[in-house]
């Protein structure tokens, strides 16, 4: 199956089943004499990969997992649909590469959606990256291989989307920050998550059930839980850095509540640019689809009328000490971001398995990072070795009890 080039461009979504996958689709449903979708990709979640070939009748269905991809093949095969389906990893790395996907949508979670980012980047592709960990363990790789494979990176963050809305045209796809262009500092606003009202002893006691409810936004609980321990702020400040080519001291982070302010540009005259909208996600990623153009998002107008009052606030360094964790990392260099990253995934996924305590997250990461010896990344296996060595020693701080005792 083959798209006209004068028609429909293909839009190809890694992570089609989670939340901002969802919101991708819809956003193409809504444009669909534009655009069209070529490929979507899941892990084993047959159902909704189903329902969705049903619907945009793609090109390619990846599934990560071989025993779901045989099942989703014969599911299709009696509807009589011509979609191929893909399996394993390594069918991520075909789809990125394909001439026919002009645009991939990089929205899979975590280190795992690193490879086919990178593959995207050196394929020339449009890469609208919702995946901030790519950039974050592998930022000088992701940009050099875009810049030689002629690769556009728009971020889909809201926070990162609304600062490529606020800067000169100039500077959104990548070049540095100019300080000839009077730019002085990037503010990050983070709603502060479920518990930015928690005492510290409340922290200590915090459920999965209570991490994974976002106040604002409708996510997955990987992300969920990073927002409520703030680190998912801390890995943008990382992002940041790479994506706009600024020093971590020129980013700001203040907590709004409210998420109506998604980002800030201070420039030198005293103005601020800042981007507003509703919490939806369909937004930014409408935004990275169409840019330089606006598309319909299926977003409604903020209604300043109805908005009794913004709030600001610097963020407590004490209750969410994983603003500085990234802090320290990114001022180490690229090697401890890696490190950072690969606890903090362990992490969570211990904490949303019952294993660990919300606050041992933060103590996890802090340990990790003392204690992996990070050099300086020169290669994806230098990368994924250091990740690697990084997991095993946040996996045996948990598995030797040592946290009991304030290892971190």
């Amino acid at each position: 199956m083959s798209f006209p080039a004068n028609k429909q461009q293909a839009v190809a979504v890694f992570g089609s089943t989670g939340s901002v996958g969802l919101s991708t689709l819809d956003v193409i449903r809504r444009n669909s004499q534009r655009y069209a979708v070529g490929a979507i990709t899941a892990n084993k979640n047959v159902d909704k990969l189903e329902a969705q070939c049903v619907e945009f009748e793609p090109a390619f269905a990846a599934m990560a997992d071989p025993l779901a991809a045989e099942e989703l093949k014969q599911r299709l095969l009696s509807r009589n649909l011509t979609t191929q389906v893909m399996p394993g990893d390594d069918a991520l790395g075909q789809i990125a590469e394909d001439p026919q996907m002009p645009i991939i949508m990089a929205s899979i979670v975590g280190f795992a959606g690193l490879d086919s980012t990178l593959l995207a980047a050196r394929a020339g592709k449009r890469i609208l990256l919702a995946n901030k960990e790519s950039m974050v363990v592998a930022g000088p790789l992701l940009k050099q291989a875009a810049t030689d494979g002629g690769a556009a990176i728009v971020p889909v963050d809201s926070e990162h989307n609304a600062i490529f809305q606020c800067l000169p045209e100039a500077n959104q796809l990548g070049a540095p920050v100019d300080r000839a262009a009077h730019i002085t500092q990037l503010v990050l606003t983070a709603s502060g998550g479920p518990f930015r009202a928690f005492s510290a002893e409340q922290m200590r006691h915090v459920t999965v059930k209570q991490a994974v409810s976002h106040p604002n936004w409708d996510m997955g609980p990987k992300i969920s839980v990073d927002s409520a321990t703030m680190m998912n702020k801390g890995l943008e400040i990382i992002e940041a850095c790479y994506l706009f080519g600024v020093e971590e001291s020129q980013i700001e982070v203040l907590v709004h509540p409210q998420s109506v302010v998604h980002s800030m540009v201070r420039y030198c005259d005293g103005s601020v640019l800042a981007q507003l909208g509703e919490s939806d996600m369909r937004t930014p990623i409408a935004n990275a689809l169409a840019w330089p153009e606006r598309i319909d998002a299926g977003v409604g107008q903020l209604d300043f009328k109805s908005l009794t009052g913004l709030e600001f606030e610097a963020p407590d360094p004490l209750r969410f000490p994983c603003l500085e964790l990234a802090r320290s990392a990114m001022r180490q260099g690229a090697g401890a971001n890696v490190v950072l990253n690969a606890a903090n995934e362990v992490a969570v996924e211990k904490f949303l398995e019952g294993q660990i305590g919300f606050t041992d997250i933060a103590a996890i990461n802090a340990h990790t990072l003392k204690n992996c010896e990070s050099s300086e990344p020169r290669s994806v296996a230098d990368l994924k070795a250091l990740d690697s060595a990084a997991r095993s020693c946040a996996d045996d701080l948990i598995t030797n009890g040592l946290l009991s005792v304030g290892m971190a």
